[in-house]
């Protein structure tokens, strides 16, 4: 799933930090406002399509609503982590989301945005734009001399 831009982006450091919600306002209304669209973007993205955003996005509501939301949203985040190296910060996963959890979702979508990935586009939009632009250009054979 990395897109291979290390040296933008070394595997093993954020991009950005948890507090880094400036870094791109729009992100930062939008998880604010409903925080349930950004994780679910967010997941279906890391779960590389398994999990829909419809379907992560309603999970997090219903579980928003019993008051453990971090208790879903944390395993996404250490599976982020996974994905990049990135280390545990700045305390454990669960911690960062039971405290932090509206700038823990927004670092992590801006984590992605910032390695290549729109979540918005959704996973399958986004393994398309990976494979475009992997593909070679066709060669063209070279024209024909007398």
């Amino acid at each position: 799933m990395y897109n291979g831009d290390s040296k933008a982006h070394p595997a093993g450091q954020w991009t950005t930090g948890i507090c880094g919600c400036c870094e791109d306002p729009g992100n930062c209304c939008m998880t604010c406002c409903c925080p349930c669209v950004t994780f679910g973007q967010s997941a279906e993205v890391v779960d590389k399509g398994k999990t829909s955003c419809g379907a992560a996005g309603l999970i997090f509501y219903l579980v928003a609503h019993i008051g453990c939301a971090c208790l879903y949203s944390f395993t996404y985040r250490s599976k982020l982590r996974g994905l990049f190296s990135l280390p545990e910060e700045p305390c454990n996963d669960c911690c960062v989301h039971y405290w932090c959890i509206y700038c823990a979702i927004c670092q992590e979508y801006r984590e992605l945005k910032n390695r290549g990935f729109d979540p918005s586009l959704g996973w399958t939009g986004n393994e398309e734009k990976l494979n475009r632009a992997n593909q070679m250009p066709p060669s063209v054979a070279p024209g024909m001399t007398r």
